[in-house]
């Protein structure tokens, strides 16, 4: 995988350069249950100004950025987007200084490989990109870490992509209560738990669900269900239970320091290789909220990145067991 780290203040050749790349085939993507199936421009950019007002400006320009075109709206919008599915474990560290760890799991032939670094609205963010402007995680200029997992659940509903909530989030919140309250009035159209952590070491997991109110919990430990397993098939294939009481059994009952902590979720159970399925971990993250800093880590390999002082670069990486 080629990873690019790129950094634009503001929305400009970078960024639409990088949409004109990647469009093809978010477009196929966005379609594949056809057009009429996903919702219009109108009803997206009206759910936006109901759930997100404050980003809508930046919606709009960067719609705007991209030549206007109706699906590239639809599609920026997130709203109803077609279901999709990943991996993923998540811990909060809670030593003299919190960190998040997080495993992310998913199709390496859909996906970004690509860190963002942006001031859009006058808001320093950094993070894992998806559709170009959501976030699978990140940090931003106020020290809040955020990270998603898959919630473990089939429904689908009336929603935005998580992606796009955790954008929304780090550009507005500066702590980890205001994320959870914005957490807790956005929906989503799939369920997924998204940990927040702050540079105060504050820190929640909301447990957001499409058909029920969004739980939120002092936990530090997500992977792949709720509270209880409901997708059984899904939580064997992706041992989600055994994942989930093998970091909390690292973090409390055998409590690692932070390095060996860290180096858990490079190795099984954590680690997968299951690519040709679509599971494989495609990096592993660490945010230090307080530093405003990430790190990328695979097998060998650490690629550090500061908010304040941000390089622009790139990494071939090549996953141990991926085609």
């Amino acid at each position: 995988m080629l990873w690019r780290a790129v950094s634009e203040d503001a929305p400009g050749p970078k960024w639409s350069g990088l949409f004109a790349e990647y469009w093809p085939d978010y477009k196929q993507w966005w379609l594949k249950e056809g057009e009429t199936t996903r919702p219009t421009y109108a009803q997206s950019r009206a759910a936006l100004q109901q759930h997100m007002p404050e980003i809508v400006p930046l919606y709009d320009e960067l719609c705007e950025l991209v030549g206007g075109g109706d699906l590239a709206a639809r599609f920026l919008s997130f709203y109803c987007p077609p279901p999709y599915l990943a991996g993923c474990s998540q811990a909060i560290w809670t030593g003299k200084e919190p960190v998040m760890v997080r495993n992310y799991d998913y199709n390496p032939n859909a996906f970004d490989s690509l860190v963002l670094h942006t001031k859009w609205q006058g808001r320093r963010v950094m993070g894992t990109s998806d559709g170009l402007w959501g976030l699978v995680d990140g940090v931003n200029d106020a020290g809040l870490a955020i990270s998603l997992t898959f919630g473990g659940r089939r429904v689908v509903g009336g929603g935005f992509g998580v992606p796009l909530i955790l954008r929304y989030v780090l550009q507005t919140c500066e702590t980890a209560e205001e994320a959870g309250a914005a957490l807790a009035r956005i929906p989503t159209h799939m369920s997924y738990n998204v940990t927040v952590l702050d540079r105060k070491r504050q820190y929640l997991t909301a447990m957001m669900a499409p058909d029920r109110q969004t739980l939120i919990t002092h936990a530090a430990v997500a992977t792949n269900h709720q509270e209880n397993v409901e997708w059984v098939s899904h939580a064997r294939f992706t041992a989600t239970v055994e994942r989930e009481r093998f970091l909390l059994h690292r973090l409390t009952l055998h409590r690692d320091p932070e390095e060996k902590f860290i180096g858990a979720f490079l190795k099984p159970p954590l680690y997968s290789t299951a690519f040709n399925v679509g599971f494989g971990t495609l990096y592993t993250a660490v945010y230090r909220p307080k530093r405003r800093q990430m790190e990328l880590r695979w097998p060998g390999t650490v690629w550090s990145l500061s908010l304040k002082d941000f390089e622009e670069g790139g990494r071939h990486i090549r996953l141990p067991g991926a085609a």
